[in-house]
């Protein structure tokens, strides 16, 4: 059984910013099909600061607690701050996680840059740290694995 600190536990049992923002400005979905954890960010971006994010996440309690640190970390900063958040960044936040968990804060990492790339793609902007930047292309996939305990 991993274990987890209670910072971990409390965004589990009392996730923030759940839901989904009715007419967002920008959505991202990934998951992964080595885990079966989806995520799906929705974003309000106004003069390109994140005014709001919410998450639904299917998925372990890890996944969950990155997401709940992730769009609250995001939250206030601006679109190019956002974006340069990393899934260490979340780790860190959350005061780590088990090793065998850590791909998790990757989901919410990925699934933020994810959400940007839409926003930007309706409305023509262009931000760094998208260059490149394909939704449909799992970067991660090879260092993405989930161990099974043996």
């Amino acid at each position: 059984m991993a274990m987890y600190n209670d910072k971990v536990m409390d965004h589990f049992m009392n996730p923030h910013n759940v839901g989904e923002i009715e007419n967002a400005d920008g959505i991202g979905t990934y998951g992964s099909p080595i885990c079966g954890d989806m995520m799906k960010i929705s974003l309000k971006i106004e003069d390109d600061k994140i005014v709001d994010a919410k998450f639904k996440t299917f998925g372990c309690g890890s996944a969950i607690a990155s997401s709940s640190v992730a769009t609250d970390m995001i939250i206030g900063k601006s679109v190019e701050e956002a974006l340069a958040l990393t899934n260490k960044d979340v780790l860190d936040e959350l005061g780590g996680l088990p090793a065998i968990k850590e791909h998790c804060s990757v989901l919410a990492d990925h699934a933020i840059r994810s959400a940007v790339y839409d926003y930007a793609q309706k409305t023509g902007k262009t931000y760094k740290g998208l260059e490149g930047f394909d939704p449909n292309e799992d970067e991660h996939e090879h260092e993405h694995g989930c161990q099974i305990e043996e």
